[in-house]
């Protein structure tokens, strides 16, 4: 397929030309829709931080300072490399470089589960794709639908609930500079209920810009909760869609920990469809260095009598960033909406920045909907007590810290999990 962008956008031509060149020439998305993500590439470009959106996420400049060249060699992994990834208590299945890698996966029977890569799908599953990420309204979801990889596909059956966690290992491992565009599409049926906990990891030698979609479907009485963890390291700059359409008295969580990766973005945006359904977004993360963490959430009430919550906490370090921009629309026509979001930050040095915009957008007139912020430093007085008593400066500061985080750790309700997720915690501060 050949590429014509305007010339305004010479950093948008010089990606998709080289990604041309490169990528595999099997095409995992309709051709129809490949179009229309080219088309939207042409006239939009990759966001810089005169998109509104993108204010504080300057990706355009990130891809010509660190990705002027992409050569897209990577690398081939073995068990050895991705055992310690694994988890227990869990079905693992692995992606490597965008593609689900069915041979480091783990192979169980589970009644009502499909597993499959995107070039094994059947033609009534290929209409899911692009069903819910629209290429028309984000740029970075038009790139990864043109030149998605071959992704995973997950379903779960009517009725069924399944007795144990999937987790799915996101693996990027290059030795030269590379764009990777990872897709998958996750299904869950009527009256079905799963757990699924995903991870991401750059192991690594080269720089990676790993721009990853997740369509995630909840039919009718359904639940889905999700655990999200990313520690890419340094040499990671993410972007992570997460395009999500609850459907009648379903539910959906997801709770997303970051503790590290040189930028790290995640649009997560939730569309509330059916009546008395449920969305429940919380986020943590941990800034060193300079490391840049921008969270940018959308919760879209369509249908009334439905509810939503938000809490999102953050701390930044040395010349870190972290910015939280969380917007609750309510259309008219959903009436007794509950909805509430939170953002709480500390800022551990004077060179830190917290950038905080929470919105609400409202058109029905029977609602309950409240958000707030807050920005501040370690609570001197409570330092004070810790010390009098005997504690260590460090230790001081690290207790408080953990005491701060110790409400969203809470909400990881696997017990393996949660411990997993307290001494990854603990080892970033």
């Amino acid at each position: 397929m050949s590429l014509v962008v305007d010339n305004k956008s010479a950093v948008t031509q010089n990606l998709l030309e080289q990604l041309q060149k490169n990528s595999s020439k099997i095409a995992f998305m309709p051709d129809t829709e490949i179009i229309s993500a080219i088309r939207h590439l042409e006239e939009k470009g990759i966001p810089n931080n005169k998109h509104e959106d993108y204010k504080y996420c300057n990706l355009e400049a990130v891809l010509r300072k660190e990705f002027k060249s992409v050569e897209q060699s990577f690398n081939e992994l073995t068990n050895a490399d991705i055992a310690s990834l694994k988890l227990d208590e869990a079905i693992n299945l692995v992606v490597v470089n965008g593609n689900y890698n069915e041979a480091l996966s783990e192979k169980m029977i589970v009644k009502g589960l499909t597993v499959k890569s995107l070039n094994e799908l059947s033609s009534s599953e290929k209409t899911l794709l692009c069903s819910q990420a629209k290429s028309d309204t984000d740029a970075l979801i038009a790139l990864n639908t043109a030149f998605t990889s071959n992704g995973l596909f997950l379903e779960i059956e009517k009725g069924n609930v399944i007795p144990m966690p999937l987790h799915i290992i996101y693996v990027n491992s290059s030795n030269s500079h590379s764009v990777i565009n990872t897709r998958n599409f996750i299904h869950v049926q009527a009256n079905a209920e799963v757990t699924i906990v995903e991870s991401f990891h750059n192991i690594g030698t080269a720089k990676v810009f790993s721009n990853f979609v997740s369509e995630k479907l909840v039919d009718e009485n359904a639940k889905l909760t999700c655990h999200t963890f990313q520690n890419e390291g340094t040499l990671s700059y993410s972007v992570n869609t997460n395009q999500v359409k609850v459907n009648k008295h379903s539910n959906y969580s997801n709770t997303t920990t970051t503790l590290s990766g040189e930028l790290v973005r995640n649009n997560h945006n939730v569309v509330l469809a059916g009546s008395n359904c449920e969305a429940h977004l919380n986020g943590l993360f941990i800034a060193t260095g300079t490391q840049q963490i921008d969270n940018h959430t959308l919760i879209d009430h369509q249908m009334p009598h439905c509810e939503s919550n938000e809490l999102y906490k953050g701390i930044a370090k040395d010349k870190s960033t972290g910015t939280f921009n969380g917007k609750i629309f309510v259309r008219k026509d959903a009436q007794k909406t509950n909805a509430y979001q939170s953002s709480k930050n500390i800022l551990m040095s004077d060179d830190a920045t917290i950038n905080t915009k929470p919105q609400l957008e409202i058109y029905a007139d029977d609602v309950k909907c409240s958000h707030g912020t807050s920005t501040g430093k370690i609570d001197t007085e409570a330092l004070f007590y810790l010390k009098a008593r005997g504690i260590g400066e460090e230790s001081a500061r690290k207790l408080l810290l953990q005491a701060f985080a110790q409400e969203l750790i809470n909400k990881i309700e696997i017990p393996s999990l949660h411990e997993h997720a307290l001494h990854l915690f603990e080892k970033a501060l």
